[in-house]
């Protein structure tokens, strides 16, 4: 007698032979490379030797001996407590608010929050307005409203950089969240809306609380992956804004620190072992994030 899990994969094979290409490139280009980080991690490998086992030395020399991948850790913490939840709820209520337009400016305004993730040329001008001369606009304004006597180092001097990559980061993490989320409003079925103005809902915020994110779990789930646990591998933004190495490693990412350690100091085994906390500490808070939603916006039924 066929097995119950047998017979299942015999009468959906045609599914799994359309999903094959997709897992094939998944496990090749995803899995695989994480299973080699990790194994990578346990050893000392410069790409031109063969590796040569180290046991949990790397980690050792993390956790005690490198200061600046306690900074990076830290630095990449403070991101993600930051720019992860306000990007969040950010692009949850500019979704809200653009849902509420009439065509053509919802499809305008779409567009528009959409388009920083489509072009790396958002970082030249978000440079021009925090350039530290004269002639940068944020600098401009401020001496011409004598708030300041002269320039400041926006993205050189350590106390103004680490808030000039929050706000660039907060602009262009919005796009891929706030799509996911515009899209979920548009699959709320109206007659919950008619329903709930016969069971007392009064205005939109009701509607939003107790009938639209309800039916919105899996885009609300999406979302905070793509927005919180997103914010932790951030690292081409800083480096584009303040440089690499910033002063003092003060927007230093452990993105930037496997960087850093793998393409520059070619040392893989070390840049492996920095991936491996990275990925923990993702797999952490994707978990985080799913119970935190369920939550809030528990399965109907």
């Amino acid at each position: 007698m066929a097995k119950p899990h047998l017979t299942y994969l015999k009468k959906n094979y045609q599914g799994y032979l359309l999903m094959l290409p997709f897992l094939l490139v998944f496990f090749t280009f995803t899995v695989w490379p994480v299973v080699m980080s990790m194994g990578l991690s346990f050893t000392t490998y410069n790409v031109f030797e063969a590796p040569r086992f180290l046991g949990f030395e790397n980690y050792v020399k993390l956790f005690f001996n490198d200061s600046v991948f306690l900074t990076a850790m830290q630095n990449t913490f403070l991101l993600s407590i930051i720019v992860g939840p306000l990007s969040y709820l950010l692009s949850l209520f500019l979704a809200w608010m653009v849902n509420e337009f009439r065509n053509p400016w919802r499809t305008i305004l779409t567009v528009v929050f959409y388009a920083p993730t489509l072009s790396n040329a958002v970082f030249t001008i978000w440079l021009i307005v925090f350039d530290g001369d004269i002639y940068g606009y944020l600098n401009s304004i401020l001496l011409k409203m004598g708030l300041i006597s002269d320039p400041i180092q926006w993205t050189r001097d350590p106390k103004y950089m680490m808030m000039v990559v929050i706000i660039v980061q907060l602009w262009v993490s919005l796009g891929t969240s706030f799509l996911t989320l515009r899209a979920g409003f548009n699959t709320v079925d109206r007659q919950y809306y008619e329903a709930g103005s016969l069971e007392g809902i009064k205005n939109r915020f009701q509607e939003l609380w107790y009938i639209t994110l309800p039916q919105m779990r899996p885009q609300l789930l999406i979302g905070a992956v793509l927005s919180i646990s997103g914010s932790f591998a951030i690292g081409v933004q800083p480096a584009a804004l303040t440089g690499m190495p910033s002063t003092d490693y003060s927007t230093h990412t452990l993105v930037l620190h496997i960087q850093d350690y793998g393409n520059t100091r070619l040392e893989m085994g070390y840049a492996s072992a920095v991936a491996v906390v990275l990925f923990v500490i993702m797999v952490v808070s994707w978990v985080v994030i799913n119970k935190a939603i369920s939550s809030v916006a528990p399965d109907e039924g």
